[in-house]
């Protein structure tokens, strides 16, 4: 059995230059807008003048959060300049004005909910990390645009969403925590806990017996648990885990445990199973740190985890059709990823 490999200096290249070649491509583009009258009809860049590319706006967020990633992990390496001059030319207030401006439309209260939320927190958070600080105060308007929209919109979300695709409240919780820690915000965080106990608090022996959907990119099983294992204190997580999956010790439940087959990746739809396999990678290693390395299921979800990243990193890293190229190499990153957050 073997552990997931690491994120080298050699791959981070490669998906660096894969994001710097889409982030300021325009088109094809899938605008997720309301027009409240033929005003609204404008160009991406009219409107987001930011996140234009990637084929749409979170696509776009989770670009520039991998770029962030890789540039403070390499810091040295060939397109680190390139990264700088991106975010020195699109991380500056005018255009961080400009993204705000389209936030404030009353048309755009749900705009990007909870997926593009979380992803843009996430940035955020890495921006914090790196030594350049003009980034994160250029970006702090939309960081608190934002924050103050999970603030108002949780304490009304009764239900969560337990989709795989970008509707999945965990996943959204999941990331923004990274900021709510990294910025120090205990009050932001302690809302991200309550509100996941309050939605996932009492959940047991998941069945996962609609995984996966024909285009999930999310296993709602074990991104719930991630969610959960990055929210609790490990003397309270580790209980609620095991009444959750109790039956991991007998690869069980088993559609967790197969990676998804991708029949066609010209397909924007089928090929989030790509996004699946990784998304499921990430959470199997990360999850299975959490055991201690005499229990059995430790080997067993660090294997699962293995053959999902062997079954769509090939594919990640040859480019292939833009329809996964404009997002998959962000969720290899996190798959990749040996630093814990």
């Amino acid at each position: 059995m073997r552990d997931l490999p690491g994120l080298t200096q050699d791959i981070a290249t490669r998906f660096s230059r894969i994001a710097l070649g889409h982030v300021r491509r325009e088109y094809p583009n899938k605008p997720g807008h309301v027009l409240a009258g033929p005003e609204d009809a404008r160009t991406p860049a009219q409107l987001h003048p930011v996140f234009y590319g990637s084929y749409d706006w979170h696509s776009c967020v989770h670009a520039y959060w991998m770029l962030a990633r890789l540039l403070r992990r390499f810091p040295a390496m060939e397109t680190a300049a390139d990264i700088r001059a991106l975010f020195d030319t699109q991380l500056v207030s005018e255009k961080v004005a400009g993204e705000c401006a389209y936030l404030n439309a009353p048309t755009a209260r749900g705009y990007e909910r909870p997926y593009g939320w979380g992803w843009l927190l996430k940035l955020a958070a890495e921006l914090r990390l790196l030594p350049e600080t003009r980034w994160t105060a250029a970006l702090q308007p939309l960081t608190d645009t934002f924050v103050q929209r999970f603030r108002d919109f949780l304490p009304l979300a009764t239900y969560p969403v337990r989709v795989g695709t970008h509707f999945n409240t965990a996943f959204a919780l999941r990331l923004a925590a990274d900021y709510a820690e990294t910025a120090d915000d205990t009050a932001l965080l302690e809302l991200f806990r309550e509100t996941a106990l309050r939605w996932y608090g009492a959940d047991a022996d998941c069945p996962a017996w609609g995984e996966p959907s024909g285009d999930d990119f999310l296993s709602p099983a074990l991104i719930e648990a991630e969610c959960m294992r990055r929210l609790l204190p490990q003397a309270d997580f580790q209980p609620w885990f095991d009444r959750f999956l109790p039956r991991l010790a007998d690869a069980l439940p088993a559609p967790v445990f197969a990676p998804a087959v991708v029949s066609d990746r010209s397909d924007g739809k089928i090929a989030h199973l790509d996004g699946l396999n990784l998304s499921r990678a990430w959470c199997w290693r990360s999850l299975a740190r959490t055991l201690a390395g005499d229990d059995p299921r430790r080997q067993i979800m660090f294997a699962a985890g293995a053959r999902h990243l062997d079954a769509a990193l090939p594919a990640t890293m040859s480019g292939g059709d833009y329809m996964g190229e404009h997002w998959l190499a962000s969720f290899a990153t996190i798959a990749l990823e040996t630093e814990a957050d």
